[in-house]
């Protein structure tokens, strides 16, 4: 316990300092996310990599903190899936590859002995989903940071429920590492999680729900694993519906995200964040009494109901127009005052 608090306390401070430091850097050399209204420096995610690993890694070789069967295996993955992600910030890398990337990393952190085979492949299939779904969420300040520290808080309760306490340290330390990452990344945010950072934060977190529920019925865990991620599952059912209704490719990125839509409404950029990390609260806190067997499982069919009528909701939201540059706006007065 006391090593947990120390761990969790040295990550937020760490990665609060790693990351002020590794903006300068990122600047001289370019690594930027081009995505938004203005390019903004990444690196933050390798901050929240490093101190993550380190700090894990520390407690189990000095067995303050052993990480537990299989677990050392999920960080490695996930180190894996980092390491791949910055490749992506660096230069330009085709969705498959990621795609690829990350079930092959997913593959090597699945407990097939427990899961058996057809279980492993559909969590394969569902850590996939769940990275690239907090991947989707890096679009907005502040947004993929503050639902992956609530989604690890979740997570960390339901391992500590199942005295899994090398994996709870493991997520009590995530969660901290983000925080300080957060410290510099709310709006208007100085430096961005990137998708070293944010792939790495959801194959933690999916992965570690996954080893959290093995041995449970699979009707059950899902219901418990969507709930835990349910901000982050919406997000991608949001776009896709808008991309398939409007005719737009469904790789091309866009305005179509869950925080864009809520901006549309009124909403600040930080009242977005707030929102839907009060929304990713609701979600955590319904899976994690499931898990303890405080409410029944069926509870999940109630987020599943709110996240798809929100869905429902913002996909009536009219996609934003496209700004006309001043050339073109200057040509529109010319054409108009030439009659």
């Amino acid at each position: 316990m006391l090593y947990g608090i120390a761990a969790a306390t040295a990550a937020l401070l760490l990665s609060a300092v790693l990351t002020a430091l590794v903006r300068a850097p990122a600047l001289r050399l370019g690594l930027l996310d081009r995505r938004r209204q203005r390019p903004l420096p990444l690196g933050g995610g390798a901050a929240v990599v490093v101190v993550t690993c380190l700090i894990a890694a520390a407690g189990d070789w000095t067995g303050l903190a052993p990480l537990g069967t299989g677990i050392p295996r999920l960080l490695v993955a996930g180190a894996a899936v980092a390491a791949l992600g910055l490749v992506a910030d660096v230069r330009r890398v085709k969705a498959r590859f990621l795609l690829g990337g990350t079930a092959v990393a997913a593959a090597a952190a699945v407990p097939y002995e427990e899961t058996g085979v057809l279980g492993g492949l559909a969590a394969v299939c569902w850590i996939v989903a769940v990275t690239l779904a907090f991947r989707a969420l890096d679009h907005a300040d502040a947004l993929a940071g503050t639902v992956g520290v609530v989604t690890a808080f979740g997570v960390g309760a339901c391992a500590a429920a199942e005295v899994m306490d090398g994996l709870a340290v493991l997520l009590s330390v995530l969660a901290a590492a983000l925080t300080g990452f957060l410290m510099h990344n709310w709006h208007p945010a100085r430096v961005g999680l990137g998708a070293c950072g944010s792939l790495f934060a959801g194959f933690t977190l999916a992965s570690a729900a996954v080893l959290t529920r093995t041995g449970y019925e699979g009707g059950a865990s899902a219901g418990v694993l969507f709930a835990l991620t349910a901000v982050a599952s919406a997000d991608v059912v949001l776009v896709v519906l808008a991309r398939r209704l409007g005719g737009r490719p469904l790789l091309r990125g866009g305005p179509d995200h869950l925080a864009h839509r809520l901006r549309r409404l009124g909403l600040t950029p930080q009242g977005a964040t707030v929102v839907l990390g009060a929304g990713a609260f609701g979600g955590v806190l319904v899976g994690v009494l499931a898990h303890l067997g405080w409410i029944a499982a069926s509870g999940a069919l109630w987020v599943g109901a709110g996240a798809l009528a929100a869905v429902l909701l913002l996909l009536k939201v009219k996609r934003a127009r496209p700004r006309r540059t001043a050339s073109v706006q200057v040509r529109a007065q010319l054409r108009v005052r030439n009659g």
